[in-house]
């Protein structure tokens, strides 16, 4: 199914991104009291696709949200049993069931840039009798790997003062109050992602348009992201492979070897990205595969 006012994608793409933080909190860990997620084995620090997924959410509303089809299903505080009662509402009139269910896949897609892109799971449609099996679950073309940083991380905790108390019996028994803070030094983190051209055609309908803006939303979505323990984060290249077929040219991991992070020699602890030297290997292209630095970092 293609969506009503674009074509969906015909090629595959595959895409790394590199991105870092300095003295912040990339992604924190909920079961670690917040500190920087980390790998226990290596001590690598992790980012999940979830986290950065809600960044690219947030920057699509933020810039888009007004346009027709760009509207976020999963956003801060939406009930998603309403958000659903939208594609349920146009097809309710419908008598066959699987045209019922195609119909609320459909106007779904078509009006939900996320599950558009990176598909649902739409409780509402999945518990209703009306519809089949395929309505509850949209399995979307774009999919990111977790994020791992280039190289072990050390997270500190760093001792903070509020000039304040919470209440008057604290007030009574002092003058400020301390918290902690938890911050990674310096971090680059490399995560890869993966276009599927088929599902795009066949599930979603994610068009030429919304590839541009999702390449957009990647190069811009630390932009507006700020708080207290981001404060500098930034996306420091993206190396996008084109594949000119839709199921692809060549194995992506083997795309991904060829993208290559290594610290410069001199640099005993790295604390900036100009630490680091980032290669691609283009004599090593397969053929059909076409490269493209669509967003590469000046140092």
């Amino acid at each position: 199914m293609n969506n009503n006012y674009e074509q969906a994608i015909n090629n595959r793409y595959d895409f790394v991104l590199l991105y870092d933080v300095e003295n912040g909190n990339p992604n924190g860990d909920p079961d670690a009291g917040n500190m920087p997620r980390i790998d226990p084995e290596t001590g690598n620090g992790i980012v999940t696709d979830v986290c950065i997924k809600r960044k690219i959410r947030n920057y699509i509303e933020t810039r888009h949200g007004d346009r027709h089809g760009f509207d976020i299903y999963i956003r801060q505080n939406a009930v998603l049993n309403r958000q659903d009662q939208r594609g349920l509402e146009i097809v309710k009139d419908a008598k066959d069931k699987v045209e019922k269910s195609q119909g609320f896949r459909a106007t779904m897609c078509e009006t939900f840039f996320d599950i558009r892109t990176f598909g649902a799971v739409m409780t509402t449609a999945a518990r209703d009798p009306s519809l089949s099996n395929i309505a509850g679950q949209v399995r979307g073309p774009v999919q990111l790997s977790f994020g791992c940083s280039i190289e072990p991380i050390i997270p500190r905790e760093i001792t903070i003062t509020r000039m304040a108390v919470t209440n008057e019996e604290d007030a009574k028994r002092k003058e400020n109050e301390m918290g902690r803070k938890a911050v990674v030094p310096y971090g680059l983190y490399r995560q890869e992602g993966y276009i599927s051209a088929n599902l795009a055609r066949t599930v979603t309908g994610f068009s030429d348009v919304d590839l541009g803006i999702f390449w957009d939303a990647l190069i811009h979505m630390f932009d507006d992201d700020r708080s207290a323990t981001r404060g500098k984060m930034a996306l420091r290249e993206l190396v996008v492979f084109k594949h000119d077929n839709p199921l692809g040219n060549a194995p992506a991991h083997k795309l991904f070897d060829l993208v290559k992070v290594l610290r410069n020699e001199k640099v005993a602890v790295p604390r900036k990205y100009s630490d680091y030297a980032v290669t691609v290997d283009m004599e090593k292209i397969p053929t059909g595969v076409t490269v493209d630095r669509k967003y590469q970092d000046s140092v």
